[in-house]
């Protein structure tokens, strides 16, 4: 037996936050990132909104890029003082999935990190509070999703917690909010999205349900992002209603090494999510070409790519996601990005192995060895083609 699930309620078009003001509570909680929000207005007009429906609120804010343990703990902290019934976060995939973390343990403090860290090991929530969830930047899809990224800056390891119990209830997906990023940020948010599509549908439990889901992001990206990118409006809200799609596939049907090696890569050398998924996907099909490669060409097939046979199919798919790298100025491998030599040499065993350890491994069409992932890493590196 499978599941399939998604948030209660999904708002969506221009000016959705609206919703907010319907909400049925006492106190509300809103968690943010590093003042985008407010700068634009978003934070106030939600504080308004909710003082319309008779909710006070009390704001968490200056959850950092890439949040913490220490983060999550203290927003926890915060929370069991004011005792919210709403949990609400506005912004990216950080404040959001620190807002989902913070919300474990709110309600229970009993439990530590280690406690949840493995997959589905989060016990049940909303015995205190729901969760609404607001994004900004059209990449994570975390308003659908059941993850959350938190990072233990001590062990410089990134823990993508998993579990059905932090979907949140409500997702109100208002393109509005999108319009204000910046275009290194439209770029990787995009690629992060295209990869959670493109993962989803090769990956062990993609099903009848979560495939018309990736497809379909798949198509819009395709046809949206460069147009995104360059700032049209309307592109950016079709991105954002894409990457919404990508979450509520990958979310069920889950994703592969790709996320794993972004994942032990970002906590290490500190790219940016969305930029490591981006140079590392190319490599990943390659990789996962030898048991996935019709479902691959099916995907090129799909945005019009053109080839004779699978493995052209495949190749085009591959050059097609650098094309889109390099006419968004996203390096196409780790020394491109400015990765020192000497550092990832003395790493690379070490990322390998953990990511080899991440959750997202489990899930990946092709099992892989400690040895494959660092040969794997070395070509995403030196920008050597993936004949293993």
């Amino acid at each position: 037996m499978n599941r399939f699930t998604l948030p209660r309620d999904l708002y969506f078009g221009k000016g959705s936050m609206e919703q907010l003001k319907n909400l049925k509570g006492k106190k509300a909680v809103i968690v943010v990132g590093g003042g985008s929000m407010k700068k634009f207005g978003f934070l106030d007009k939600a504080i308004g909104y909710l003082q319309e429906a008779g909710i006070e609120t009390r704001l968490i804010e200056g959850v950092e890029p890439d949040p913490s343990v220490e983060t999550v703990f203290k927003g926890a902290e915060a929370m069991r003082e004011f005792e919210p019934d709403w949990i609400i976060s506005i912004g990216g995939g950080s404040p959001i999935d620190a807002a989902k973390a913070m919300w474990v343990f709110y309600e229970h403090p009993e439990l530590t990190f280690d406690d949840i860290k493995d997959p589905f090991t989060i016990p049940e929530l909303r015995n205190k509070a729901k969760f609404v969830a607001i994004p900004s930047t059209s990449g994570t899809a975390t308003e659908v999703t059941a993850f959350s990224v938190i990072t233990d800056y001590k062990t410089e390891i990134k823990y993508p917690l998993a579990d059905f119990n932090i979907t949140p209830d409500i997702a109100i997906v208002d393109s509005e909010l999108a319009e204000t990023m910046p275009k290194t940020l439209t770029a990787h948010t995009g690629m992060d999205a295209l990869t959670h599509a493109i993962e989803a549908y090769v990956a062990g439990l993609h099903s009848d349900f979560s495939d018309p889901l990736a497809i379909k992001a798949i198509e819009m990206i395709y046809d949206e992002l460069l147009k995104s990118y360059n700032e049209d409006k309307d592109a950016r809200e079709k991105m954002h209603y894409a990457q919404c799609l990508a979450g509520m596939a990958f979310s069920n049907a889950l994703l592969g090494i790709t996320h794993s090696m972004a994942h032990k890569t970002g906590a290490v050398f500190h790219i940016p999510h969305g930029c490591a998924n981006a140079i590392y996907l190319p490599y990943v099909i390659e990789f996962n070409k030898k048991v996935a490669a019709e479902r691959y060409a099916d995907i090129a097939k799909r945005i019009g790519l053109k080839g004779e046979t699978t493995d052209e199919l495949v190749d085009a798919l591959v050059k097609s996601i650098r094309d889109l790298n390099v006419k968004m100025d996203i390096p196409l491998t780790l020394k491109d990005y400015g990765i020192d030599e000497a550092l990832f040499k003395e790493k690379v065993a070490l990322i390998s192995e953990r990511a080899i350890g991440d959750a997202c491994t489990g899930s990946n069409p092709r099992t892989i060895t400690v040895t494959e992932m660092e040969k794997l890493f070395n070509c995403t590196y030196y920008g050597i083609k993936v004949d293993f």
